[in-house]
């Protein structure tokens, strides 16, 4: 959850840095999207990184390359430095949220793993939603680059934190990664099939998690909707979000995978698809609220589907994988809003993006039950 304070106090602030720095809006929302662009660059490095050096000690590296990467955010005196700061900032991540994946993965009985991954998922939302009000407080106080300090204290602190607390020991009798068997190529070749079915799903289910953080602000903006109603629509819905995570884990330890994730992507394709028919605060109000339901019932499904389908063998070649398909889907939900939307209009865009989330939860119900069923590792 630190980590991800960091990461919220900044989120609000970089295209503004961008502007700041004479790059027009066009430029400055590409920049935006290095920060995807780095996390799916940085995964399969990121999975060899901590095959090699263990989970925590590629945690703590992480944590060091991105206060070198915040640092040159904040001193940056050109969009090429700032540029070049964000695609590491974003491989930094992509290392960050790997590793911390695969520790969980090792360390939780399988019987308990999704409610650790929805937790995990669930203090990552907690992070990013507190974030950004203790970056405009210091913004407030010191400036825009103010942000980047919250950001850089809270990288720093996450790493103290990874060096000071104890380990904690796989529950006994449960195998852990076997590291340094195998090639990302050879894991990719072993497990193509689970790759190009579910690997693939998660590819939809990452684009509709993205494009849920832009639609609401897009659709309100087209509305005419004011940046104060806009903030407490998006804040209302992000609180509904939050208090979901836990029990989400617990059903799908309980009743399985399907059980939450089936109506995760139901919900939020439904929801997304719903938006254009909303023609006022409150109406976009309440299927934002729907909205939030499902993605915060679908807390922490992708890395859960993940570490469920993952050998021990590979593991972490394995994750760094599914996590390039993930993030990559993650990556092109705005940008294929984007598009549809300037080839036709937002409402089509919208309506389109909401329709892949509702096939992405037909191809969970096919593939999730076949390859991620839990291993009793």
């Amino acid at each position: 959850m630190i980590y991800e304070i960091g990461n919220g106090a900044i989120a609000p602030i970089i295209a503004l840095t961008a502007v700041g720095l004479g790059a027009p809006l066009a430029l400055a929302a590409l920049l935006v999207g290095l920060l995807g662009i780095g996390r799916v660059l940085g995964d399969i490095p990121a999975s060899w990184l901590a095959e090699r050096y263990g989970d925590r000690r590629a945690m703590v590296l992480a944590a060091g390359l991105e206060t070198v990467a915040l640092l040159g955010c904040y001193f940056s005196p050109s969009i090429a430095l700032f540029a070049v700061a964000l695609l590491l900032s974003g491989m930094s991540t992509a290392t960050f949220y790997l590793a911390r994946q695969s520790y969980l993965a090792d360390v939780v009985a399988p019987a308990h793993r999704a409610r650790a991954m929805s937790t995990l998922g669930g203090s990552h939302r907690v992070g990013l939603f507190v974030g950004p009000f203790i970056g405009a407080v210091v913004v407030k106080a010191i400036g825009l680059n103010g942000a980047y300090l919250v950001a850089i204290a809270a990288t720093l602190c996450a790493a103290v934190l990874l060096l000071v607390i104890a380990d904690i020991s796989p529950p006994q009798g449960q195998g852990t990664a076997i590291r340094g068997k195998k090639s990302s190529r050879a894991v990719l070749i072993e497990h193509r099939i689970i790759f190009s079915t579910l690997g693939v799903t998660m590819i939809g289910c990452g684009a509709v998690l993205a494009a849920r953080q832009t639609v609401v602000p897009l659709w309100a903006a087209h509305q005419g909707i004011g940046a104060a109603e806009t903030s407490l629509i998006f804040g209302t819905a992000g609180a509904v979000e939050m208090l979901l995570f836990y029990p989400a884990g617990k059903i799908a330890d309980r009743f399985g995978r399907l059980a939450v994730a089936l109506p995760w992507m139901l919900v939020l394709g439904g929801a997304i698809a719903a938006v254009p028919f909303t023609s006022d605060p409150a109406s976009l109000t309440a299927v934002a609220i729907i909205m939030s339901v499902g993605s915060g019932i679908g807390a922490g499904t992708l890395m859960t589907l993940g570490a469920d389908a993952a050998p021990l063998a590979g593991r972490l070649r394995f994750l760094g994988i599914w996590r390039v398909l993930s993030d990559s889907g993650y990556a092109a939900g705005p940008a294929i809003l984007s598009a549809i939307a300037v080839g036709t209009s937002l409402s089509v865009g919208i309506t389109a993006l909401g329709a892949v989330g509702l096939g992405a939860a037909a191809a969970l119900k096919v593939f999730v039950p076949k390859y991620a069923a839990t291993r009793q590792n």
